[in-house]
C-alpha cells in the first residue's frame, strides 16, 4: 500500500514540475517586441525654467487615447537624468476649460496659433511655462484570440482546465508642438506587439505581454531625447 502511494506521489510530483516547465516556458514566450520610430521636422530643446504638457486626442468615435496611457508616458517623461517638467493633463484641461476640451481642443497648430489670440490661454501657457504640447494618439487592440477555458464544482472541489492566448498590439504616435513657433517639430511612434497566455490547470494562471508598459517605456525615452535636442 505504502509503495502504491508513493507512487502515486511521484506521479503527482512529475505532473507538477511538468506544468511548472509549460509556465516557464510560456512565460518567457509572452514577451514583447517594441519598435521606436522618429520624424524631425524641426530644432528641439528646452530651458529647465520651461515645460510641456502631453495630452491625449480623444476626438475619435471609435476610440479614445486612454487617460491611463498619457499619465504614464508624463510619469516617465518627468523622471531620470533627462527629466523634464511636465504638467498634469487634467490640470491644465481644466485651467484651460473649455478651450482644450476633446471637441474645441485645436487640431493643427494654425489653430494653436488663433487660440492664443485669446488673453487667458496666452496667459496660463505662459504661467505654466510650457514650451511644447505633444498630442498622444493611440490604443491596444486584443486579436487571435484561440482556445478555450472550461471551470467546474463538483463534491470533491472545483477547478478550472483548459488554455487560452491572444495578441496585443500597441500603437501610440506622439506629435510635438512647439509653441514658440506653433510648428509641429516631430512626430515619435511606437509600436509594441505579445503574445499573452492563460493555462488553466486548476487555476488560471495569466501570463500577460506587457505591451502598453513597453510602448509607454519606449515612447517616454524618446520624447526625453527629442525635447532635450540629443
Amino acid at each position: 500500500m505504502s509503495s502504491a502511494n508513493n507512487a502515486m506521489k511521484g506521479t503527482g510530483r512529475v505532473a507538477i514540475h511538468a506544468c511548472m516547465v509549460v509556465l516557464c516556458g510560456l512565460a518567457l514566450a509572452s514577451c514583447t517586441t517594441t519598435t521606436v520610430d522618429e520624424f524631425r521636422q524641426g530644432a528641439t530643446g528646452i530651458e529647465s525654467y520651461e515645460s510641456i504638457v502631453i495630452l491625449g486626442r480623444r476626438q475619435g468615435s471609435s476610440y479614445e487615447t486612454r487617460e491611463e496611457f498619457v499619465d504614464c508616458v508624463g510619469d516617465k517623461v518627468a523622471r531620470g537624468a533627462r527629466s523634464i517638467r511636465v504638467i498634469p493633463e487634467k490640470e491644465f484641461i481644466d485651467s484651460m476649460f473649455p478651450w482644450f476640451e476633446p471637441r474645441t481642443a485645436p487640431l493643427r497648430t494654425s489653430d494653436l496659433q488663433a487660440l492664443m489670440e485669446e488673453s487667458l490661454v496666452s496667459d496660463k501657457i505662459a504661467e505654466y511655462g510650457i514650451r511644447y504640447i505633444v498630442w498622444l494618439d493611440g490604443q491596444t487592440e486584443t486579436t487571435s484570440r484561440s482556445g478555450s477555458i472550461s471551470c467546474a464544482v463538483g463534491p470533491g472541489g472545483g477547478g478550472c482546465f483548459g488554455f487560452g492566448s491572444w495578441e496585443d498590439d500597441s500603437n501610440f504616435d506622439a506629435r510635438v508642438w512647439d509653441v514658440s513657433s506653433f510648428a509641429n517639430v516631430g512626430t515619435i511612434s511606437a509600436d509594441a506587439t505579445g503574445q499573452s497566455y492563460v493555462p488553466a490547470i486548476v487555476i488560471p494562471i495569466p501570463l500577460l505581454a506587457r505591451v502598453e508598459a513597453n510602448a509607454c517605456n519606449s515612447l517616454a525615452s524618446q520624447l526625453q531625447q527629442f525635447v532635450n535636442g540629443e
